[in-house]
Order: structure tokens, then C-alpha cells, then sequence
């Protein structure tokens, strides 16, 4: 008996020195590696998803093969809210998520980083994401179990695909522009006058033709790969929103990780994002001069322009639909990333 209970004594030690800072072994371990799923929607040769690839890569690198991980693009693993969902329940799932998108997981401030006009420039972004501000909704969203891995990867510029040309905010008036499902883009043409209209992004091109709607927004590299150009052919680079994504996983799985793990996962994930935000940026300019190969006129909007666009999107901040912000929330924010 005395042998018995030493044996499984020894077991138990052996177990706990093998577990992660969670106080069990981590989720994914598949023949002693930590296996992580990455699912996103962006199709395979996209920049985001060479990034991924370069991240499965570094991390393999750096960890010794002891963390890998199984990049799913197109979807392939489900939308994104059944990722989310997967995550809250502990699976080692990581997808790309934003602020708006986090607005409706329990953290509202977090929305604010996709308003209209809120970054004069890209330096910007990165200073908020430094802040002491995005360091406190960050953790408001690990409460609610979720864990940003890295906040400095390029989406992309979004700009406006029009059926006629848009020279300013007056031409913008009435126009049906096509937008996400969620409130912030919604409010965020609103303002600017035109009528925002919700659709899945597949059906734009059909949209466009039958004049259902006059225009569409996005990043060039998605306006071009949805072959949007064919059916409209007036491209205004106003940059209404600068579109910085994040990497996240389950708060479950992130406890589960040694600290070691953590540190590794966090620096090859931010790595892995400066060689996507190269790629972004060629991106942008090879689509930019394919665009105007195919006939599409590219307005590049003067600085009076842009600030008509600015003092616009102003009333954005106040709207009586955002009254859950934090008070003063929109002049927070701009101290933060100064």
C-alpha cells in the first residue's frame, strides 16, 4: 500500500511540474506541443494571411517546435462569433478581431477605435495601443475572457468605391454605401450623410450592378479582390477609418500557458504583424495602379476636403447611441495618443 501511494504521489508531482501558470496542462497539447488554430476570413496569398504564415513559422522557430500553429483562412473553422465562442470555452482558437467587434463583447469603449476620423495618421493608432487607456479596456476584455495577443497589425486604409464620383461631403449626401452589420459603421456614414446600407460583403457586387446600392467601403486589397471596380469606377482615397486589427484567444487558454509560452506566443505574434504591415502597404500600391489600369478614376482628396470629412464625423462622438461610453471618452482617447 505504502509503495502504492508513493507511486502515485510521484505521478501527481510529475503532473503538476509538467502544467502550465494555470495549474493544468495547456489546451491543443497534442504529443507533448501546443497545437493553436488560427481561422480567419481572408483567402490563402492575401497579405493578413501570409502574416499568419509567418507567425506559424516564427513561433515554431522560436520555441523549438514545441508550439505550432494550423492556419484555417477562408473560414474554414466558422464566422467569427463562433471562433469567439469556441475561445470563451477554453478551445486553443486565436482569430482576428476589432474594436468594434469587442464593443459588442462587453467592452463599449473599445468601439471608439472605429470611428470615423479618429487617427489623423498611423503613428497615432500605435500610440493609443501603448496607452494606459487601451491597457485598461484591454483588461476589461480579459474579464469578459478574451486575450489580445498583439494590437499592431495593418488592416488597411478604408476607403470609399462609388458608382459616381465623391469630390466631397456634399457629393457623399444621399449616397447608399454598403457597410458592415454594426452599429459604429453604421452611425459612422450617417453622419457623413450618406445612407449606410448593411449587407454580407458577397453580395455587394450584385448590389452595385442592379443599383441597389451607389458605393461600398473597405481596404483596396478587398474592394479590388471583390472585383468592385467593374461595376464602379470613381475610388476616393479618403481614409475614413484606420484599420488596425488584433490577434486574440481565450482568456482559458492564455492561463493555461507558462509565462514562457506567453512571452513567445506575444513577440513572434508582434513580429509576425510588422512583416504583414509590410506586405499591407506594397499591397495598397500595386492595387492602387491595377485600379487605375482598369479604368477606375482615383481622387486623392485635398487637405480642405479631408477636414470637411473631419468636422463631420465629429457628431459621431456624441450620439445619444453611444451614451454607454465613459463620459469624455472621445477627448480621452485623443490625449492618449498624443
Amino acid at each position: 500500500m505504502k509503495k502504492t501511494l508513493l507511486a502515485l504521489a510521484t505521478m501527481i508531482l510529475s503532473a503538476c511540474l509538467l502544467t502550465g501558470c494555470g495549474g493544468q496542462q495547456a489546451a491543443g497539447t497534442k504529443d507533448g506541443k501546443i497545437v493553436i488554430q488560427v481561422g480567419y476570413e481572408n483567402n490563402p496569398g492575401e497579405p493578413f494571411d501570409q502574416g499568419i504564415n509567418k507567425w506559424k513559422e516564427l513561433l515554431e522557430e522560436k520555441s523549438n517546435g514545441t508550439m505550432q500553429i494550423e492556419a484555417y483562412p477562408s473560414s474554414q473553422l466558422g464566422n467569427k462569433n463562433d471562433l469567439i465562442d469556441q475561445m470563451i470555452a477554453g478551445q486553443p482558437v486565436v482569430t482576428l478581431a476589432d474594436g468594434a467587434f469587442y464593443a459588442d463583447r462587453g467592452v463599449k469603449d473599445f468601439g471608439i477605435v472605429f470611428g470615423p476620423f479618429l487617427f489623423d495618421n498611423w503613428d497615432q493608432c500605435w500610440k493609443l495601443t501603448k496607452s494606459d487607456w487601451y491597457a485598461q479596456e484591454s483588461k476589461k476584455l480579459e474579464d469578459n475572457g478574451l486575450k489580445i495577443i498583439a494590437s499592431n497589425w495593418v488592416y488597411g486604409d478604408r476607403h470609399l468605391l462609388t458608382k459616381k464620383p465623391v469630390n466631397s461631403l456634399a457629393d457623399l449626401k444621399g449616397m447608399k454605401i454598403r457597410v458592415p452589420n454594426n452599429e459604429i459603421q453604421v452611425k459612422g456614414f450617417e453622419v457623413l450623410g450618406a445612407v449606410p446600407t448593411p449587407m454580407p460583403l458577397g453580395d455587394v457586387y450584385t448590389a452595385l450592378q442592379q443599383g441597389t446600392i451607389d458605393g461600398v467601403e473597405n481596404p483596396l486589397p478587398v474592394l479590388y479582390n471583390g472585383k468592385f471596380q467593374e461595376v464602379a469606377k470613381y475610388l476616393i482615397l479618403d481614409g475614413h477609418v484606420k484599420n488596425f486589427t488584433t490577434l486574440v484567444c481565450g482568456e482559458k487558454f492564455w492561463s493555461s500557458l507558462t509565462k514562457e509560452q506567453q512571452d513567445m506566443l506575444v513577440s513572434t505574434c508582434e513580429e509576425a504583424g510588422l512583416y504583414n504591415n509590410d506586405l499591407q502597404k506594397k499591397a495598397e500600391q500595386d492595387v492602387l495602379e491595377k485600379f487605375k489600369a482598369e479604368g477606375v478614376t482615383v481622387v486623392e482628396p485635398s487637405q480642405a476636403v479631408l477636414d470637411e470629412f473631419r468636422a463631420a464625423s465629429k457628431k459621431f462622438y456624441s450620439l445619444p447611441e453611444f451614451k454607454d461610453w465613459s463620459p469624455n471618452l472621445y477627448d480621452t482617447v485623443k490625449a492618449a495618443m498624443q
